[in-house]
């Protein structure tokens, strides 16, 4: 029966993922916000549930990798026979303009993970983020705009570590990576659309390193219901990221971001007046 309810917590907590991954509204800090309330228990004592918790809300997110890899496959994929010479150039470069992004967030990362696991994983930041960023989205879509780079093929080196830079700000819980990569991306003269694209092709590398990180350095033993539970979470991430981003990509080429600003102030606001009364710890 524990097991059973633990898995239906993991349904909810992959649509959860595989929605707030990709629109920017921080996944990270949903799922926090969530397991102050459905929190997964698979092991008798607190200190197990906790070590499990920071490796699940973090490995989920391998779903929503997955779900990139199946949607731009032909756009990433240099290896297949049919693409030309040039065409093969263009991918491999996409490819170098990724890991220069990842360099930033992947160097702070390794230093400040278990800082921030430890310290500002926590309801009030969380709030903070939320509204910070909710206000520039509004602020963001308000200012006049003007576009050099209309698609991701003409992202430079620089352009690449800049975004990088702008992802390290989400290391922040309720900051959301998505959203700090597309807001950067579009102070940098990026479209939206290739802003999201990128942010998506980034998300890739960073993701799994830090999937790959938080496995390593997990010392409970992975029992089959962990597995179980974690697997369940991933699948369901995966299935509800590929309707996400379709969504999202769909989404920005009509409108613009002010709803999502909108939304992360109140759902903030709502965290501040859940903590002040005690219903969030």
């Amino acid at each position: 029966m524990d097991l059973l309810l633990n898995i239906l917590k993991s349904v909810l907590f992959g649509i959860v993922q595989g929605i707030t991954e990709w629109l920017p509204i921080s996944s990270t800090g949903h799922l926090i916000l969530m397991e102050q309330f459905m929190p997964i228990q698979l092991f008798s004592d607190a200190a197990s549930n906790t070590e499990f918790w920071n490796m699940y809300k973090v490995v989920i997110q391998f779903g929503s990798i997955l779900a990139v890899l199946l949607l731009y496959w032909k756009k990433l994929n240099p290896f297949s026979k049919a693409l030309k010479p040039q065409k093969k150039r263009q991918i491999y470069r996409t490819w170098i303009m990724i890991l220069i992004a990842t360099v930033p967030a992947a160097v702070i990362g390794l230093v400040l993970n278990d800082w921030i696991d430890a310290k500002m994983s926590t309801p009030f930041v969380i709030a903070c983020t939320l509204i910070i960023y909710g206000i520039l989205f509004i602020w963001m879509e308000n200012r006049q705009r003007n576009y050099a780079i209309e698609a991701v093929h003409q992202i430079n080196a620089k352009n690449a570590f800049e975004m990088g830079m702008f992802q390290v700000l989400a290391l922040i819980p309720g900051t959301s990576r998505s959203g700090a990569t597309i807001f950067g991306g579009t102070m940098l003269g990026f479209s939206r659309s290739a802003a999201a694209e990128f942010s998506f092709y980034m998300s890739i590398p960073v993701m799994f390193g830090a999937s790959l990180l938080k496995i390593i350095k997990a010392k409970m033993a992975f029992t089959a219901a962990g597995i179980i539970v974690l697997l369940v979470g991933m699948i369901t991430a995966f299935a509800v990221s590929i309707v996400a981003i379709r969504y999202l990509m769909n989404y920005i080429r009509k409108h613009d971001f002010k709803v999502f600003g909108y939304y992360r102030i109140a759902l903030g606001i709502i965290v501040l007046i859940f903590g002040a009364v005690g219903l969030l710890g």
